[in-house]
Order: structure tokens, then C-alpha cells, then sequence
């Protein structure tokens, strides 16, 4: 397979490891509406629900990249030239819509994980029980807004990295060195990692909530709209942001990394994002 496909994958994987003890403070503050104080329970649940996202969101990234890649390639070669910001927009918007696949049921056997009281239960266990009293329908719970969040936050992400390293040298005045490199790859992952979830966090509460509904309830369970309505009704309008702070501090970590694992293995492997992508206008 091509080298952005693992280069994704991997800098998928180890975003999870590093990023999922925020992601479950996350997860649990937008699926409730009560305050809850971590406890000492919290540290040795910090891997919870990480299983599956470990290989299922190493899949997605990978997935992401190499469509995110084609697609600018191909809206380029459509245009007869480079179609800019508004082009790794539209392809980021691609490649995020085409990861629904397996972003739909990895968030939720993760969310479903996370928000248990019990200790018993692994990600496994979880999928069975989903998948015994659901089948496949129930693995894509929340798919709509699964992929609506996806579409238009992978958009902004690619967008606000290409944007933030477009401008970095003129920004800091820094010079190409490779310190230099490898800070903005880092502080530019993660201001994208940032902007992208403030672009559609009111999508992911509610998504959240969707998907943390009880398994062993289906016919009960809610649709999106009908979750919003409740929610903002019982709890206002600043429910769609419960869980905003922490989430942006993990988007930055997070990111800072899985972008700096991405670049590493593509430079590793003499090739680059810049060149997977970039449409040579002679070649017309």
C-alpha cells in the first residue's frame, strides 16, 4: 500500500494512545448534564473504550490521508491548475465523508465504552451486544451526523494545517532549518486539531449523546434533532458546548503529534504530502 496510507495509519493509532484519557473526560462530560468529578477510578480508566479506536481509527486516518491526497490531486488536474485553500477544503470535506464507514461504529463502541459504570465489558463485548440486539444497523447508530461532523471538520483540518504552514516562516520569522520544521509542524497540527473541533463541536455533543444511548434500549432510542431539542430545552443553548475546553486542549496535543508522526514517515520515505498531492501544470 502507498506510504501516506500507514503514514495515516499510524499517526492514527498513536493519537488515540496519547489523546484518550482527555477523550473520555470529553465524552462523559457531553453525555450527561450532571458535573462529574473524576475520580481515582479515572487513571486506571484511561485506556477505556481504546481498543477498538486503536485499530479502528488507524484505519480511518488512513483512509483520510490517502483520499484526502486523490481527491486534491484529482480537483487540481480537473482545473488545470492548484485550486489553493477552497481545494484542500473541498478534499479534506472528501476525505473526512468517506471515513464514515468506519468512524461510524469505532465512535461508538469508544463512547458506549467510555460512559459505562461497570468495569466489566471491553470494547468486544460491547460490539457483540450491539451487534446481537441491532445487527448491522446498529453499528452505524449516529451515522448521519457521524458523517456531517466528519465531512466539515476534516475540511477545516486540512484547510487551517495548509493555511498555518502557508504563513508559518512569515508568522515567526523563523528560517527553514529543521527545528524550525518540525515546530511548525507541531504548533500548525495542532491550532488545525483546534479549529477543526471548534467547527463542529455542537455536531459532536450531540453525536455523542446519540450514541451513548442504553444498548439495551434501541426501540426508546432518539434521533439527533430530537436529542438537540431536548437538550437545549432542558439545559440551554451552552449544552453544545459541554466539554469544549478539554477537547481543545487534547485536539492540540493530539494532533501536534499525529501530524508530526505523519510528516516524519513520509520525509522517512522521500516523499511528501506536498508532493502526493501537487499537480504538475507542464504535465498538461
Amino acid at each position: 500500500m502507498s506510504t501516506d496510507f500507514w503514514a495515516g495509519y499510524a499517526s492514527g493509532a498513536i493519537g488515540i494512545l496519547v489523546g484518550n484519557p482527555m477523550d473520555i473526560i470529553k465524552v462523559r462530560q457531553q453525555a450527561t448534564n450532571r458535573q462529574r468529578v473524576p475520580g481515582p477510578r479515572d487513571s486506571a480508566m484511561s485506556l477505556a473504550g481504546s481498543a477498538g479506536p486503536i485499530l479502528g481509527y488507524g484505519a480511518l486516518n488512513a483512509i483520510l490521508y490517502v483520499v484526502y491526497n486523490r481527491s486534491e490531486a484529482g480537483i487540481n488536474q480537473c482545473i488545470g491548475r492548484d485550486g489553493g485553500l477552497w481545494s484542500t477544503w473541498v478534499a479534506g470535506a472528501v476525505g473526512g465523508l468517506a471515513t464514515w464507514v468506519v468512524s461510524t461504529p469505532t465512535e461508538l463502541v469508544k463512547c458506549q465504552a467510555q460512559v459505562k459504570v461497570r468495569r466489566s465489558g471491553n470494547s468486544w463485548d460491547i460490539t457483540k451486544s450491539i451487534w446481537q440486539s441491532q445487527g448491522i444497523r446498529g453499528m452505524f447508530t449516529g451515522g448521519t451526523i457521524t458523517a456531517l461532523r466528519d465531512s466539515i471538520g476534516y475540511g477545516f483540518y486540512f484547510w487551517s494545517y495548509k493555511l498555518m504552514c502557508n504563513h508559518w516562516n512569515t508568522i515567526t520569522g523563523l528560517d527553514e532549518s529543521s527545528k524550525s520544521a518540525a515546530a511548525r509542524t507541531l504548533t500548525c497540527g495542532g491550532i488545525a486539531g483546534i479549529v477543526t473541533w471548534a467547527s463542529v463541536f455542537p455536531l459532536d455533543v450531540i453525536k455523542t449523546r446519540v450514541q451513548t444511548q442504553p444498548i439495551q434500549d434501541w426501540k426508546s432510542h432518539m434521533g439527533a434533532v430530537e436529542i438537540a431539542k431536548n437538550a437545549i430545552r432542558k439545559e440551554g443553548g451552552q449544552v453544545l458546548f459541554k466539554g469544549f475546553t478539554i477537547c481543545c486542549a487534547r485536539a492540540f496535543f493530539v494532533n501536534a503529534i499525529q501530524w508530526m508522526v505523519y510528516e516524519y514517515i513520509m520525509d522517512r520515505y522521500h516523499t511528501t504530502k506536498l508532493q502526493v498531492v501537487e499537480y504538475n501544470q507542464d504535465a498538461i
